[in-house]
């Protein structure tokens, strides 16, 4: 795994990053949210499909099935596309996608919290989107910004 560091380093190799992990709390942090904010997005995701851990057009509140033109085993699987997407870009920059999914758990919220029954899952999904926008600030430091090429040559940072 590339991992990207502060300005004028770079982690390159697993055990590079491993050895900055145990050395700097903040990077450690960064990195476990990282690969948390990919790895089970993408398992929620992929399980939109299969329901093994759950079925999860359970936890859709009946009215944005009755808004929905399509039912609500179509809206979930829409809902696991976007959930594999979210991972995926967390992988390749946190630094952006991190803001993504904490906007996305935020509509996970109104939706659990607008019927009754789920309010502690609500809850839980909080504090996920309390750490999604603490991996975007610990982002803001690990994760590079992308560079857009200037006239003279030089790159200047885009976000």
């Amino acid at each position: 795994m590339t991992a990207s560091a502060l300005p004028g380093s770079a982690a390159h190799t697993s055990s590079e990053v491993l050895l900055r992990a145990r050395s700097d709390p903040a990077y450690a942090a960064f990195l476990l949210l990282r690969i948390g904010f990919t790895v089970l997005p993408i398992v929620f995701g992929l399980d939109k499909f299969t329901n093994v851990l759950t079925n999860w057009e359970g936890y859709l509140a009946p009215w944005i099935v009755d808004l929905s033109p399509i039912s609500a085993h179509q809206v979930m699987l829409c809902v696991g596309v976007i959930e594999i997407v979210a991972g995926i870009a967390v992988a390749i920059k946190p630094r952006y996608a991190a803001y993504i999914v904490a906007a996305w758990l935020a509509g996970i919220i109104v939706n659990l919290v607008s019927y009754p029954g789920f309010y502690d899952i609500a809850l839980r999904d909080f504090g996920l989107l309390l750490a999604a926008l603490t991996l975007g600030r610990l982002a803001f430091v690990y994760d590079a910004a992308w560079r857009r090429p200037t006239p003279s040559g030089t790159d200047t940072p885009v976000g």
